[in-house]
């Protein structure tokens, strides 16, 4: 995929897709686009979550800060995502144990766990507009899925200390989840949810008001590796000590590195009209199911059912209420003549293991991304530890970018093909029950 056809194949230049989240945030008042030559200390490429709070942080320890933005702060997948926020990593603590030891996965553990406490702090620092709302509904469709997801919850309460977890039986998934399908679960009260555009728009912001500038509509055409770099975008450039990139599934060809471990994917949700109250959920809770493309799912503010679900590989989405609202009977079928009102999708990137990418694409050139559904809180975390590396506190950058991700088999060209082929087969395993 190029990185023009991901950041223009499915939207308009500069502006947001018609998404709910669109529909209820103030935006940000448009910033300009970049003209002319300029330097800085730090040029950030990417108004994302992992963007902004780089350069919030940054700017806070007086570093002058550009940021360049193909579009609109928070235009990818920072506003348009499911808006879910937990604690830990992607993956299991078992499987990274497995993968890494037990001492690398407590230090992984310690980093989801902060990732979520930043969010909820820069949200009240900040007085953002997006108030953080607790609990999350882990909920599995099968009954033998069961014993491993409540032993689960009794290894993080004892050797990390998370008690936070509620075990549910089928009978307790169902008081709070309307949806038959579901055998039980988890309820996580340590996660909670938010407003993803509001919560990108406030980071932005934040940002600002430190002393970070944002380009908009400055499209990023090349990096020129030096001593200082020169980032180069459609009508000007930027000279800087250090480059942060933070395009996750938009970085495209940018960094031929990281691509060959990241890879984009397309994500979809659709907004119901609003529900009677107690319809599908009897609690402000999200939740996320078992199924290997995952549903995920929650009330908004004025009761609409916010679910997501279905993926895509290529440049193109597809019809994507079709797509969305045949999941979404599956579980709730009690939603057949429901007016659907708004329909979205957006990229995101996922990596070989589940595990973020941290990467030194030059001694001055700093990347993460590849957050594979849980960026709302690691991605955050990210630009701060990208922030810390940038300062000289390299630790915990080292720590993250010393996980040696697998590249995806067969290279660019190949890894779409190879992971629908892969999808496709997760996806009939859903419908047979396997």
């Amino acid at each position: 995929m190029s990185r023009m056809n991901l950041l223009f194949a499915n939207d308009h230049a500069g502006q947001y897709p018609p998404s709910y989240y669109a529909a209820t945030a103030t935006p940000l008042a448009p910033c300009p686009r970049l003209k002319g030559a300029h330097k800085a200390d730090i040029c950030v490429i990417g108004a994302g979550y992992t963007g902004l709070s780089a350069a919030l942080h940054l700017a806070e320890r007086g570093y002058s800060v550009m940021v360049l933005e193909a579009h609109r702060v928070g235009f990818g997948a920072s506003g348009r995502n499911g808006g879910q926020v937990g604690p830990g990593q992607r993956i299991e603590q078992d499987r990274i144990e497995a993968m890494f030891g037990p001492e690398i996965a407590r230090k992984l553990w310690d980093v989801g766990l902060e990732a979520r406490d930043l969010v909820v702090d820069l949200i009240t620092r900040h007085d953002m507009d997006c108030p953080f709302r607790p609990g999350v509904v882990h909920a599995d469709w099968r009954a033998r899925d069961l014993p491993h997801a409540h032993a689960y919850a009794e290894k993080l309460a004892r050797d990390y200390g998370y008690d936070r977890i509620e075990a549910l039986d089928r009978a307790g998934v169902q008081a709070i989840v309307k949806a038959p399908a579901y055998q039980g679960g988890v309820l996580d009260h340590g996660a909670g949810h938010v407003h993803p555009l509001r919560y990108a728009l406030g980071l932005a912001r934040a940002a600002q008001a430190a002393g970070a500038q944002i380009f908009e509509n400055s499209l990023v055409v090349d990096i020129a590796q030096g001593q200082k770099a020169r980032v180069q975008t459609e009508y000007g450039h930027v000279k800087a000590d250090h480059v942060i990139l933070a395009a996750n599934g938009y970085l495209g060809g940018l960094a031929p590195k990281v691509a060959a471990r990241v890879m984009p994917i397309n994500n979809f949700i659709i907004a119901t009209e609003p529900l009677a109250q107690g319809t599908v959920l009897t609690r402000d809770v999200a939740v996320a199911d078992s199924k290997f493309v995952i549903n995920y799912f929650r009330l908004s503010q004025d009761g609409r059912l916010l679910f997501g679900g279905g993926e895509s590989y290529g440049y193109r989405f597809p019809d994507i209420i079709r797509t969305v609202r045949k999941p979404m009977l599956q579980v709730f079928p009690q939603l057949q003549d429901t007016r659907i009102d708004y329909a979205w999708g957006g990229t995101l990137a996922i990596t070989m293991t589940r595990l973020p990418c941290f990467m030194r694409v030059a001694p001055n050139i700093l990347s993460a991304s590849g957050y594979s559904g849980h960026g709302v809180a690691l991605a955050t975390l990210a630009g701060k530890i990208m922030a810390e590396a940038v300062a000289g506190q390299a630790e915990r950058f080292d720590l993250m970018a010393g996980l040696k991700l697998p590249r995806f088999p067969g290279g660019r060209a190949l890894r779409s093909p190879l992971l629908a082929l892969a999808m496709t087969w997760f996806a009939l395993r859903d419908r047979l029950g396997l």
